[in-house]
């Protein structure tokens, strides 16, 4: 069973290629979303939050105020080593599981690990393969700013506010080129596909 890390900064087109791979029937973890399941109200992660950061970062129902909680831990590094100290063991935990649980249904599955922070967070150890999407912080900022109607400043601090390019790049088996049309990046997908499904 392949296990592929798929990292790259914001807006570099990686979820793009980890559609791609689903369709030709890899399982794909998507690392966002068991943040967002884990912190969800009930949730011991949620409740190590909130007792760390206060009441103020919690909704009246009682969910996560990701906006709340960004305020709080933007820009300050020690706040933010806190939360990643509590959020991070628990990814990898639950991360591991499903890792296991795809490998359990069928030994011959493709697991890829859609994961933005891989450079910021877990290095490149345990990875059959490290794809990184790559496109240029010129790009991304504009992508930022066209796609999902940010600021050029908030575009700029949220790039800035990631690992840089050379540090992901470093860490890279495959670089799939996203700066080109959706076409030119899902064919670069395919041709992993082939490459993780040959045989021997």
């Amino acid at each position: 069973m392949p296990l592929v890390a798929l990292t790259g900064g914001i807006a570099s087109g990686k979820s793009t290629i980890a559609r791609r791979l689903a369709e030709h029937g890899a399982v794909v973890v998507d690392a966002d979303a068991l943040v967002r399941e884990l912190q969800a109200p009930g949730q011991p992660v949620l409740a190590a939050i909130a007792e760390e950061f206060g009441p103020e970062v919690l909704t009246a129902d009682g969910a996560l105020d990701r906006a709340a909680l960004g305020g709080v831990v933007f820009g300050d590094r020690e706040r933010l080593a806190r939360l990643n100290a509590i959020v991070h063991p628990a990814v990898k935990e639950e991360s591991q599981r499903r890792f296991r649980a795809a490998l359990e249904a069928d030994p011959r599955t493709v697991v890829v690990y859609d994961v933005p922070l891989l450079a910021e967070a877990r290095g490149a150890g345990e990875w059959d393969r490290v794809v990184v999407a790559h496109a240029s912080a010129d790009i991304r900022r504009s992508r930022l700013v066209e796609q999902r109607g940010m600021t050029e400043t908030d575009a700029a601090a949220r790039i800035a506010n990631q690992a840089g390019d050379d540090e992901r790049l470093a860490l890279a088996d495959v670089v799939i080129d996203t700066s080109g049309t959706l076409d030119d990046t899902r064919a670069q997908a395919d041709e992993l596909w082939r490459s993780l499904t040959a045989g021997p």
